[in-house]
């Protein structure tokens, strides 16, 4: 059972998690996050929440890949870096396991459902992604309209 006062950092690091899945975390990071050793981390984190915190980083990581695969016009290298991944092997390694099929077939299947593709560079200038990859930040974030006010 994990105590009740640990939840919050538990929260804490998925939000962390969350946030900042671009980046190089590991598990000395997070358990800073949480203010608890690493080892003690993972016992928790895999108890409250059914998997570990590597396991959280990478499902997120990939579930962000399978959305700008289904909708937006970039390769898989460079939807592998901007989900966090440092190798493209190792990204269609996880994919693959995860997903079932690999990140250019998971493309392709959609492609053929006939799902919009949104190029790469639209979506960078409309802010539906900003230079890390993560969503928000468009017209209605700053305030910006495309008229006049109703």
């Amino acid at each position: 059972m994990v105590p009740l006062e640990l939840l919050p950092h538990l929260r804490r690091v998925r939000d962390h998690i969350d946030r900042h899945y671009r980046e190089p975390l590991d598990l000395d990071e997070l358990a800073r996050v949480a203010a608890v050793s690493k080892y003690h981390l993972v016992r928790c984190f895999e108890a409250t929440y059914d998997e570990t915190p590597i396991r959280y980083l990478t499902r997120r990581r990939i579930e962000r890949a399978q959305d700008l695969l289904r909708h937006a016009n970039l390769t898989v290298t460079e939807i592998c870096m901007m989900v966090g991944f440092a190798s493209l092997g190792s990204f269609s390694a996880r994919f693959t396991q995860l997903v079932g099929e690999s990140p250019t077939a998971y493309r392709d299947r959609w492609a053929t459902r006939g799902a919009p593709h949104v190029p790469g560079c639209y979506l960078f200038m409309r802010g539906s992604m900003d230079l890390r990859g993560t969503a928000g930040g468009g017209p209605a974030a700053d305030g910006a309209t495309d008229g006049p006010a109703p």
